[in-house]
C-alpha cells in the first residue's frame, strides 16, 4: 500500500499551464460534478505532461512543495467539514 496521499488538480479557471510540486498527481478537469474521469499522471523524467482529457498543461515547479500548485486555487481541496 502507498503511504503517501496523490494530490488532485483541477483548472476551474482555465488557466493555460498549471506549476505543479508533484511528479505524480491526478487531473480530474474541473470541480465536481463537472469533473471529467479522474486520470493519474507521472511525469517521470519530464517537467510537463498534458492531460489527454481536458489539454490542460502541467509543469513541474521545483521550488512548490508536494501537492502545491501554481495558481493555488487548481489544487482540488476536500469539501468536507
Amino acid at each position: 500500500m502507498s503511504d503517501h496521499v496523490v494530490p488532485h488538480f483541477h483548472n476551474d479557471a482555465g488557466v493555460s499551464v498549471i506549476e505543479i510540486g508533484s511528479q505524480e498527481f491526478m487531473c480530474v478537469g474541473a470541480n465536481p460534478p463537472f469533473d471529467h474521469p479522474h486520470v493519474f499522471l507521472d511525469l517521470g523524467n519530464d517537467n510537463e505532461i498534458i492531460c489527454p482529457y481536458c489539454s490542460t498543461l502541467y509543469r513541474f515547479a521545483a521550488d512548490l512543495a508536494a501537492g502545491e500548485a501554481r495558481p493555488p486555487e487548481c489544487v482540488l481541496r476536500d469539501k468536507v467539514a
